[in-house]
């Protein structure tokens, strides 16, 4: 799952294909000194700069014309504050790395999403999140940033520290300048224990508020065509650890789940008459099991089959009555849809433009194989999402802009104020960035 820069033709390309920019020039500096020259002398230059990490965004929130920055030289732990419960990261490590390294010191972070391809400045910067009753997104974790400034500038950023730039460059979309280094809160290493199990989509959809409550992380996965759901629920455990079997885990996670999928896929992408064959097989694939490990390993999940995704935050109490409306578009239109749709939550935080900013909420994911056309199916969930008053997923497919993130966002104002102040020449600026900011 890594973005590409061609030496050859000079294109970038995002994970799923769909975004492809031809930067003017390309720079990996090996610090943040580099990094700050490097902003300085684009402004010199009149070009605008993009830093971009996996490329696991499918908007184009990391395309540009001018100065792509790749930080892959700017990764590491800077150091382990083991009595204030904090790690300091460079930002262009990926999350795979500092789980793996936080594992080592027996730590952890407190939650996170279902994949750790990204680094961690990408991952943050979109809002990337995982599920959680009281356990909230990545960005939410964290207690303090460095920030390079359209200026080249070097700031540093906590609740003490530019607290209002802290409020809002947690989840800064690129916007507000390069993230170098971040500071996250982490805990002793812990163990979750993971049921996971088929419901139907009724028996979810109709006990969703008792699963939710009952559960300190839970999800569930709906496979559109069938009433078939596979659930998720982690909590914390005290052992003994139970970890999948290697035969079991490469059975289910690699051959089922990825590869068998994968060509499920292509043959309904061939045949779309035969997915909703597909559908009821995919979603009786894998039976009930339950297991022990430590938290990236029960989080998160190998994900080989590409796709082009859109996900909306609406408020939690709305989530049924949605995903039934969801449905019911399904149900009654021509779509062929061979990708399960995911359903998570998260609580309320106070980050500037998270999509839990001020309101519990729960994640809608629709997803289609790449290369099929999205398109239509992705309009007709976009306008049940929006009737909720959705906040579209930053680094994923959605067609909204200023004017309507003005009305969903009580922030929005202070967001784009700090814009004007931090970075009045659109240094960071691209097009993605116009359209949902405003200029």
């Amino acid at each position: 799952m890594r973005s590409t820069v061609s030496a050859k033709s000079g294109t970038w390309r995002n994970w799923a294909g769909n975004v492809t920019a031809r930067p003017a020039r390309e720079v990996a500096p090996a610090s943040v000194e580099e990094l700050s020259a490097a902003v300085r002398r684009a402004a010199e230059d009149g070009l605008r700069v993009k830093a971009v990490g996996t490329g696991h965004s499918f908007t184009a929130a990391a395309a540009t014309d001018g100065v792509l920055i790749r930080p892959h030289l700017l990764t590491g732990i800077r150091r382990i504050d083991r009595d204030n419960g904090t790690v300091t990261v460079e930002a262009g490590t990926p999350l795979k790395r500092l789980n793996l390294a936080l594992a080592r010191e027996g730590l952890s972070l407190t939650n996170m999403g279902d994949i750790m391809e990204q680094t961690v400045s990408g991952a943050t910067s979109t809002g990337t999140h995982g599920t959680g009753r009281d356990s909230a997104s990545i960005a939410a974790q964290i207690a303090g940033l460095e920030l390079v400034t359209a200026d080249g500038s070097v700031l540093t950023c906590s609740e003490k520290e530019n607290p209002e730039i802290f409020a809002a460059a947690r989840i800064g979309i690129g916007a507000l300048g390069i993230i170098t280094a971040i500071t996250f809160s982490v805990e002793p290493l812990f163990l979750l224990s993971a049921r996971e199990e088929p419901m139907s989509f009724d028996e979810v959809t109709g006990s969703f508020d008792e699963l939710f409550t009952e559960n300190e992380h839970f999800e569930f996965y709906w496979f559109p065509h069938t009433g078939n759901c596979n659930t998720k629920r982690n909590n914390r455990s005290v052992g003994p650890e139970k970890p999948v079997g290697t035969v079991r885990g490469l059975y289910e996670d690699e051959f089922l789940s990825n590869g068998v999928f994968q060509a499920a896929n292509y043959v309904g992408r061939a045949v779309p008459a035969a997915i909703p064959s597909i559908a009821r097989i995919s979603s009786r694939a894998l039976s009930a099991r339950t297991y022990t490990d430590i938290p990236y390993k029960v989080f998160t999940s190998p994900r080989r089959v590409r796709f082009t995704e859109m996900e909306y935050a609406v408020p939690r109490a709305a989530l049924v009555e949605t995903l039934r409306e969801l449905r019911a578009m399904v149900d009654r239109s021509p779509l062929r849809i061979s990708f399960p749709v995911e359903v998570r939550t998260a609580p309320a935080d106070d980050i500037t433009l998270s999509t839990a900013s001020g309101r519990d909420s729960a994640y809608i994911a629709v997803h289609m194989f790449r290369g099929t056309p999205y398109q239509a199916y992705f309009s007709a969930a976009e306008r049940i999402f929006t009737a909720h008053g959705g906040r579209p997923h930053w680094g994923k497919v959605h067609t909204r802009d200023a004017e309507y993130f003005a009305d969903v966002y009580p922030r929005f104002g202070e967001f784009t104020a700090l814009r004007d102040r931090l970075d009045p020449e659109r240094r960071f600026g691209n097009d993605y960035l116009r359209r949902i900011l405003g200029d």
